[in-house]
């Protein structure tokens, strides 16, 4: 390495809380060469060392940290000893049938996420260093896995999320090695999928909401159930073999509808779990003025918002659908609600809830409150690198007496 990156004084404050980033207006000068991509030592204003990161002047967040040491050597048995941590935590936290192996800066290894479904992998990049070592990640990940038995049949990469375009690199998508059958077929709860690693919204499948989807089985036997943004069925598949007497399924996506039929077949369910193409906004006014009302609701919305400067709508839309939802709840019956929004933290979450509750003159009582899957670590950590993002609340819903 021949380039150091000194800090501005009082700068790099969510570095020195256990953030990854550094961001381009923090930087007060880069000394010696480099080309974007390298690796480079971070130095605070007055030469105390920060560590090593990769570098990309093209990019915001111009340095992402790989280590807080200023003399480890980042190498192949680094990636390696990086990619085995992450493996040993994951056999300890989570069924690992399938589930996320690698979750960016959580896991130590900024930029890049790699899911396994059964015997695939599904890798996105989106960092311009971490990028360079894809393959050698890709390498170790398959060493450490077949240690313990597990072959992987096959690699295909999600590298075409639009960020990337902030960091100067094409989007790609596509197999990395031999072709296969891009459909594969997982296990999770008891319930069988098809993911469509190619065509599936990000790597295929929301992974993590596995334990979540598990919670709302013990409310759902006998009971009649609305999944709301269903995607590809799993919260109303989960319901279905609870045991529950009916279960719609809706989402606005026609591909997501028609391979959540697809999954309910597979599962044995077609007649108790059935799934309409429409949007949520629109369908949940229709059958209040119905007179419907359901012993369960879900909703798993994707992301109203993406930045700070949207909140606002952000917080319209998830009050509008919780204030729906609770209205077509029983009296006695549950909701279970979640924001997967980063900016949408928890506290302001809680209070949409609580005013769409008021609104609409009804009481929660809380059940549970849970987060993302164990395979997509809380690192705790300041700045908006936080790997926090999903909430998950189920309420019984009582009408006010």
């Amino acid at each position: 390495m021949s380039a150091n990156v000194i800090l501005k004084k009082g700068e790099g404050r969510t570095l020195k809380s256990g953030g990854a980033w550094i961001y381009d207006n923090e930087i007060d000068k880069i000394e010696g060469n480099f080309e974007n991509g390298d690796m480079v030592t971070v130095s605070d204003f007055d030469g105390y060392p920060m560590g090593q990161g990769f570098i990309n002047t093209r990019s915001k967040i111009t340095v992402r940290m790989m280590t807080r040491k200023k003399d480890t050597v980042v190498d192949d048995a680094f990636i390696e000893m990086r990619v085995r941590n992450a493996w040993e935590y994951r056999k300890s936290t989570v069924d690992t049938s399938s589930c996320r192996l690698i979750f960016g800066e959580a896991d130590f290894l900024p930029g890049i996420v790699i899911d396994k479904f059964s015997d695939v992998l599904v890798v996105e990049s989106l960092a311009l260093g971490i990028d360079r070592w894809k393959p050698v990640i890709l390498d170790k990940l398959k060493k450490v896995l077949a240690e313990d038995g597990i072959s992987i049949r096959g690699v295909y990469e999600r590298s075409d999320a639009k960020v990337r375009l902030q960091e100067g690199m094409e989007r790609v998508k596509g197999f990395i090695g031999e072709p296969f059958d891009t459909k594969v077929e997982i296990v999770e709860n008891g319930v069988r999928y098809i993911v469509d690693v190619q065509d599936g919204q990000k790597t295929g499948f929301f992974l993590d909401q596995k334990y979540n989807r598990l919670a709302i089985q013990k409310l759902c036997k006998g009971k009649k159930v609305l999944d709301c943004f269903t995607h590809t069925g799993s919260f109303a598949l989960n319901a279905g073999i609870a045991g529950a007497a009916s279960v719609l399924g809706v989402d606005a996506s026609e591909l997501g509808v028609a391979q959540a039929r697809e999954n309910a077949e597979l599962n044995v369910l077609s007649d108790r779990v059935t799934f309409q193409c429409a949007d949520v906004f629109d369908l949940l006014p229709e059958l209040e003025e119905k007179g419907e009302k359901f012993d369960v609701v879900i909703l798993d919305p994707p992301a109203f918002t993406k930045s700070r400067s949207s909140i606002k709508n952000a917080v319209k839309g998830y009050r509008e659908i919780n204030l729906r939802g609770m209205k077509l709840v029983k009296d006695g019956g549950y909701l279970a609600t979640c924001s997967c929004s980063h900016f949408m933290d928890p506290e302001l979450f809680t209070k949409t809830i609580r005013e769409a509750a008021g609104n609409v003159h009804k009481r929660l009582r809380q059940v549970e409150y849970r987060t993302q899957a164990a395979d997509h670590p809380i690192l705790w950590t300041g700045g908006e690198q936080a790997s926090y993002y999903l909430k998950f609340y189920i309420f019984q819903v009582v009408d006010e007496k």
